[in-house]
């Protein structure tokens, strides 16, 4: 994946945008109580800098609606990649109507006219941005972004529990034509992806002079190669909306469909897992390209999507991150660098994810006023570092375990050698909570404000028992990726209570 190639595109074409459009009155900014106390200044340091430039980029009152810049700097726009990345830290600074608005104008500009696209940017005016954009026939598109919003709207779901992206019918019919229609017309399905032609549905024979010839249906977010077939991220990006589209159908009650699309995922799952696998050099592939051969290397895309089966596929993945790391520990390509430290802290190397975190957040780093960077330093403190992380109970499962409980909050901390860290005030679903880890070893769960909760508090290693306020409980035990072994218990937190755990000494 070469995201940097697109940066010199955009630089380029933002001087086509008109001077009256770049200099509109800003509409009202966004604020935020999200707040980390921790022993460690630099990561304070960090996460005061990352929130300060999040809330410049997020906006109300413009006709769009409320947004926040996800794309170039001045594009006054955001672009569905972005803005799936995006948005988990967007929520935990509780911009969650922010992102809600923000899918649902891709939502409802899926279209047959542009073969089941959307618009890949939208700007503030609430059209397609300029820039990426002619005509329906002659525009912008990486083929994983219809699968990257649907999983994005599941994702925002469990964290939010609104129901407007189980029920919205926009929000549906986006996700009916993206797992039919949309593959259908771009031959996505797994009977024809490996051997699908490179350039599809254009309006007569290819013209390289015509400006979006080249670029309507990129098929991944590899943008400096012209002529590949297909990018494993577009596979992966696949078996993630195919997970999520049956996890919405189970919500909804349909058993049948969302049995199909975990058959479908799974599918996915095993082609990349073996296909794309290169057992000679213990790595994945990363495309297929003109001549219908697999090339380059993968780690980073497939360990975001939970894709890769565990074993030494999974350790070739890591391995491969790693090593792109130890050779540039310091990318210009911040758009990739910024997914490293979510998919470090969530495969346990903590102490790279940090390193990598803090790169991206010094003074006089190289692009760090991307508004991707921003916005995933949040992310990777919440969800890594702090380990925050919601589990939604489907009705199947409540029905199965007798459990009227929607979803369980977990943590597991991840310091590092960092002695503490707190986080306040942090959005989930009708809740908000703070949560503060003490090394490894202690973790404390305020409910500041709403329902009653059931957290399950987790720490690294096997525990036959952990402290529940003073009192041994008895833990559960769960495998993780690489060896990893976490212990942990369930325990609900009332209204305005506040809960510790932690190891025995």
């Amino acid at each position: 994946m070469r995201i940097w190639n697109r940066v010199t595109f955009c630089c380029i074409a933002a001087a086509w945008l008109t001077p009256d459009l770049r200099t509109q009155p800003v509409a009202h900014r966004a604020e935020s109580n999200l707040v980390l106390a921790s022993s460690d200044v630099r990561l304070v340091e960090g996460f005061n800098w990352a929130k300060s430039q999040a809330l410049a980029y997020a906006f109300d009152g413009d006709p769009v609606g409320p947004w926040y810049e996800a794309a170039l700097p001045g594009r006054e726009a955001f672009c569905m990649r972005d803005t799936a990345h995006q948005a988990a830290g967007a929520h935990s600074l509780g911009l969650a109507r922010y992102t809600l608005n923000m899918l649902r104008r891709f939502a409802e500009n899926i279209s047959a006219s542009k073969d089941w696209c959307s618009y890949w940017e939208i700007d503030r005016y609430n059209r397609p941005a300029p820039v990426d954009y002619d005509s329906d026939v002659e525009f912008w598109y990486n083929l994983p972004a219809n699968f990257d919003i649907l999983d994005t709207c599941y994702r925002m779901y469990v964290w939010t529990g609104d129901m407007t992206y189980i029920k919205d019918p926009v929000f549906l019919n986006f996700y009916d034509r993206t797992v039919h229609d949309y593959v259908q017309r771009w031959d996505l399905g797994l009977d024809g992806i490996m051997k699908r032609r490179r350039r599809m549905n254009l309006p007569g024979p290819f013209d390289p002079n015509r400006r979006f010839q080249a670029a309507r249906g990129i098929p991944g977010y590899d943008e400096g190669n012209p002529d590949y077939v297909v990018g494993v991220d577009l596979l992966d990006a696949q078996y993630a909306s195919y997970s999520a589209y049956a996890r919405v159908q189970e919500i909804r009650g349909s058993r049948e469909t969302a049995r199909e699309f975990f058959n479908k995922a799974d599918s996915v799952r095993e082609l990349v897992n073996n296909a794309w696998w290169n057992e000679k050099d213990q790595v994945f592939y990363s495309y297929v390209d003109s001549e219908y051969k697999l090339q380059g290397r993968a780690g980073l895309d497939l360990l975001y999507r939970n894709i890769v089966n565990e074993g030494p596929k999974m350790k070739g993945a890591v391995n491969e991150v790693l090593a792109t790391i130890k050779k540039t520990p310091s990318s210009d390509a911040v758009e990739v660098q910024s997914h490293q430290a979510e998919i470090l802290y969530r495969y346990g190397i903590p102490d790279v994810a940090y390193a990598q975190m803090m790169d991206l957040t010094r003074a006089n780093r190289l692009r760090r006023e991307y508004p991707e960077v921003s916005f995933s330093v949040i992310g990777a403190i919440v969800t890594g570092l702090m380990g925050v992380a919601v589990d939604p109970v489907s009705p199947f499962q409540a029905e199965v375990e007798g459990s009227s409980v929607d979803r369980i909050v977990r943590t597991l901390p991840q310091l590092g050698t960092i002695a503490w860290a707190e986080l306040r005030n942090l959005p989930i679903r009708s809740n908000q909570v703070t949560i503060r880890h003490e090394t490894g070893r202690k973790t404390a769960l305020t409910n500041q404000s709403g329902p009653p909760l059931l957290w399950q508090a987790a720490f690294e290693g096997t525990h036959q028992s952990l402290l529940v306020e003073g009192r041994p409980t008895r833990a559960r035990t769960e495998n993780l990726p690489l060896g990893r072994v976490i212990s942990s218990v369930r325990v609900p937190v009332g209204a305005s209570g506040t809960v510790t755990v932690e190891i025995s000494k």
